[in-house]
């Protein structure tokens, strides 16, 4: 009875002698930094990405993305009110995505 590594590395192997390994994107090109991995908690970073290249990415990448953007509204913002305005929605958000950590950290799932 084979392990499941050894089912894997069996896979790999298969699929590199029949070339199907070879027609896979990017294939023997160094992988690509996602833009968002660094602002990515690390325990999250590999779940999402599984998540995001299987075009089924949860509702926490698209507040990661708000707030980059509201980020660069607060910088970019015409005057004092303004700037009030997207730093009051930008706070609002990180406490968003911290009580999720704090959820997912508390039942283990993190």
């Amino acid at each position: 009875m084979r392990t499941f590594d050894e089912e894997i590395a069996r896979s790999i192997q298969a699929a590199a002698k029949s070339g199907e390994l070879g027609r896979a994107r990017g294939y023997g090109k160094p992988i690509e930094q996602d833009p968002g991995w660094d602002s990515t908690p690390p325990a999250l970073r590999m779940p999402m990405k599984i998540l995001k290249d299987a075009g089924a990415a949860p509702a926490e990448i698209a507040w990661f993305h708000e707030r980059a953007r509201l980020r660069e509204c607060v910088k970019a913002a015409p005057d004092e009110p303004a700037r009030v305005g997207f730093r009051r929605q930008l706070v609002e958000l990180e406490q968003k995505i911290a009580l999720r950590l704090e959820t997912l950290r508390v039942s283990g799932a993190l």
